[in-house]
């Protein structure tokens, strides 16, 4: 192993430690299938960094039109990739789905994703693909606000929640992938010294601190807090509801404005890539992407697909531009978090 690839693999084991995932493992019991058995005609393997209830609808319904064995290990992305950077050439893994683009990059810029033919490139959105992996959904993030916040009242910009009147009203989670992606983002677009200037001031404003986004939507609604920053979907997913809204900052492509990308890759050394590549175009797809639209309320990352009725539609949003590869750069910000005392 290369000394870049062992950087990313210390990275992602940072990553492994802060959040409390376990350790990859080459234990052979804790993987789907051997590699002969990914070799072999009519089978897949995927790691999946989504979860099932997301995504194993879809993986079902390839196995019924194609005829193809699907074999998930289903984890956190960042401890699937660990997996698959230390088991290398012999990892049975033919597909990675990560819940976050960023680290399909990270993977590519080793070599360990192979490129994706063009014709099937193009049927992404290019703000939502590399060349060795592509988009399949996105998750917007933003602020749910409670019901009591006059529009007025909204902070023009992320940088606006260090304003001392959001004092005792705000909420957070430090320990979520998604805030630790966005900071990541944050220290390459601020830079370092003004992203942690801007964690300092809002930890002055004493947000509450919550495990994960949904308990900050349920806060929200019930008026515990008039902020909280989430991913959007989270507030759909509990139906039309008049206690709470989501909120986009409205300055032109501001950083609270990202859009977080999950998407697929193909191992380079897979011997499996025909099936592998047959899988990622059923994700794709018109009804695949209707799917994860009407579904799991996200952002088909194919152009011309609606959202969901109840989601604002995405050239709404004022999205930043987002090296997707920043989001996944998380060892120096849990370092950070840590220095702050966020983790």
């Amino acid at each position: 192993m290369s000394s870049s690839q062992t950087g990313l693999l210390a990275a992602l084991a940072l990553s492994l430690l802060a959040t409390g995932c376990p350790q990859a493992t080459n234990d052979p019991a804790a993987t789907p299938s051997t590699s002969s058995k990914a070799a072999e005609a009519g089978t897949l393997v995927v790691y999946c960094g989504r979860g099932e209830a997301l995504v194993g609808p879809l993986f079902k319904e390839f196995e019924q039109e194609t005829g193809i064995s699907v074999s998930v290990r289903y984890g956190k992305t960042a401890a699937l990739a660990s997996q698959l950077l230390s088991e290398g050439a012999e990892s049975p893994a033919d597909v990675i789905f990560a819940q976050d683009s960023g680290y399909l990059g990270a993977l590519a810029k080793q070599g360990f994703l192979a490129p994706l033919p063009k014709e099937l490139l193009d049927k992404v959105d290019p703000r939502f693909r590399g060349e060795h992996w592509i988009g399949t959904s996105g998750r917007a993030r933003v602020l749910v606000v409670s019901a009591n916040v006059p529009d007025a009242d909204l902070p023009a910009s992320l940088k606006d929640l260090a304003d001392p009147k959001w004092k005792g009203k705000l909420g957070w989670a430090p320990g979520n992938s998604s805030f630790q992606a966005h900071v990541s983002y944050l220290r390459h677009t601020w830079g370092e010294e003004e992203t942690k200037a801007w964690l300092e001031a809002v930890q002055k404003n004493e947000p509450k601190v919550y495990p994960k986004n949904s308990p900050q939507v349920t806060a929200a609604i019930a008026g515990e807090i008039q902020l909280g920053w989430v991913n959007h979907y989270y507030l759909h997913r509990k139906g039309p509801n008049p206690g709470a809204r989501n909120y986009s900052f409205k300055s032109a492509k501001d950083a609270g404005n990202v859009l977080m990308v999950a998407g697929l890759g193909i191992r380079a050394k897979s011997s499996n890539t025909s099936n592998a590549r047959r899988l990622l175009e059923f994700l794709v797809r018109k009804s695949s992407q209707e799917y994860f639209a009407r579904e799991t309320f996200e952002y088909p990352t194919v152009p011309g697909i609606p959202t969901h009725t109840q989601v604002p539609a995405l050239e709404t949003l004022g999205l930043a531009d987002v090296d997707q590869a920043h989001l996944a750069d998380v060892g120096p910000t849990l370092k950070l978090l840590r220095e702050l005392g966020l983790q």
